[in-house]
């Protein structure tokens, strides 16, 4: 019975995880939510807003994105695509590039502000110069750690329901990521 409900409570936490492959575009005082596209790229975005939100000068080009420059590079997987409104894509490693129009280039999906148009868009982030900040969504269900002296032995998994043994080592050695400890979401930054 025990095995069941860790069971049961991991492809939860996958199911749960799943669904947040978010983050928070802010602009001009708005915010819009966008879908995480499928890429080691936005991977690798998510990873670097776990250390808090980044923002990001961005100006127009061409008349249909603006672009503006991480601070560092993320990995590229690019493919010819053409975009539509809402697209977010990464360019030449550095660039971030957010559609309000449509463009046919290489690039690697970092994710897309879904049922956006493009006046939508283009209001979002008026102007020809824009200040962006990208934040993770919240982790709706997912507890910060509590560690305390009863945690001697916590039981702990990843979120694809493999044992992690701590060998004696506190919780706080654990990489960041989600992990089920003790039967319960827990979040390590």
């Amino acid at each position: 019975m025990k095995r069941l409900v860790l069971l049961l409570t991991i492809v939860f936490t996958i199911m749960t995880a799943m669904a947040q492959n978010t983050i928070n575009i802010t602009a001009n005082g708005q915010t819009r939510t966008a879908v995480l596209a499928d890429t080691q790229a936005a991977r690798e975005l998510a990873e670097l807003l776990a250390d808090g939100p980044i923002t990001v000068g961005m100006s127009d080009y061409g008349g249909f994105e603006k672009v503006g420059d991480l601070p560092q590079s993320l990995t590229t997987t690019n493919r010819q695509t053409t975009t539509e409104p809402g697209d977010i894509m990464l360019y030449l490693g550095r660039s971030i590039v957010i559609f309000y129009g449509t463009n046919s280039w290489s690039y690697t999906p970092l994710g897309k502000i879904e049922g956006a148009t493009a006046s939508d868009i283009r209001a979002f982030l008026s102007g020809s110069n824009v200040e962006v900040t990208l934040s993770l969504t919240s982790h709706a269900g997912v507890d910060e750690p509590v560690i305390s002296s009863a945690d001697k032995t916590p039981e702990v998994y990843t979120l694809q329901g493999q044992r992690i043994d701590l060998n004696g080592h506190p919780l706080t050695t654990l990489p960041k990521g989600i992990y089920l400890i003790n039967g319960k979401k827990q979040l390590i930054k």
